[in-house]
């Protein structure tokens, strides 16, 4: 009696094709995200409490060095409100591109033993650090009300900077992820260029404090525009400029898109790697 045996492939190496195939496999990615989260906590003592731990660490921090010794300017608001408000995008973004780095290599067993799209895995990592954001953005929003800050009309555009961040989150995310399959040399180079970008993104100083020029070469870093974008809609302030908006999202799509194609094109030889 012959058996009938299905064979599971890719469906190409195209951009089109990767599309369709993560729409496709949207219950997995589900799946995959709400695993990344469990085991986030797993075996924790404090569990999800770290999600606000890590930035009010780094908040008292740099409101000692930055706002009290070096007096950095904060557009009028408290240096720990001023920190706090880029510190809950960009610790997404870290958190989101740190996980997203050890995404395929931790994955080894499974991506061995059977097909499935696995640039979900990048995917998912990143989705995983949607709920530590939830949770520092729940302190943010407690924060500002004890401040007895009114948030603008702007706040409308909030969910757009929300959007660009994950976007850019994503895009780095999936380069790193297959970057780091290939060679895991990644995985020791991207924090150190996390810690560096931090100090090359508006988190501790504002940059429109900057000289225009210097401020052209900031937005070219699609997360500026993001974090100047949230201490806008909550806090008040400086407008982001709708031209800045537009490169961050240029820039964010930029490497989705180039990320994707090039998972696409190492995808077949990643089970052979890891």
């Amino acid at each position: 009696m012959s058996t009938a045996v299905r064979r599971i492939t890719p469906r190409g190496n195209g951009l089109a094709a990767g599309a369709r195939e993560i729409w496709e496999y949207r219950e997995l990615l589900y799946l995959l995200t709400w695993r990344d989260i469990r085991v986030r906590y797993t075996q924790t003592v404090l569990g999800a409490a770290w999600a606000i731990l890590q930035p009010v660490a780094l908040m008292l921090l740099f409101t000692a060095f930055f706002g009290r010794v070096a007096k950095l300017d904060s557009n009028g608001l408290p240096y720990y409100m001023f920190a706090y408000a880029a510190l809950v995008p960009w610790q997404l973004f870290a958190s989101s591109v740190a996980s997203a780095t050890e995404s395929i290599v931790v994955n080894e067993r499974v991506i061995t033993k059977v097909y499935f799209p696995r640039v979900l895995l990048p995917l998912a990592a990143v989705l995983a650090a949607v709920l530590d954001f939830l949770i520092a953005f729940v302190l943010l929003v407690v924060m500002i009300a004890l401040a007895g800050i009114t948030p603008s009309a702007s706040l409308v555009l909030l969910p757009v900077f929300i959007v660009l961040a994950l976007a850019a989150s994503a895009g780095v995310g999936i380069w790193v992820a297959a970057l780091n399959a290939e060679f895991r040399d990644v995985r020791y180079v991207t924090p150190f260029l996390l810690q560096a970008l931090l100090f090359a993104t508006p988190v501790v100083f504002s940059s429109f404090s900057l000289p225009p020029s210097w401020q052209k070469v900031l937005a070219l870093n699609p997360m500026t525009a993001v974090v100047e974008g949230f201490r806008w809609t909550l806090l008040g302030g400086s407008a982001v400029a709708p031209a800045a908006i537009l490169l961050s999202a240029f820039v964010s799509a930029l490497l989705v898109v180039t990320g994707l194609s090039y998972f696409a094109r190492v995808d077949d030889r990643i089970a052979d790697v890891v």
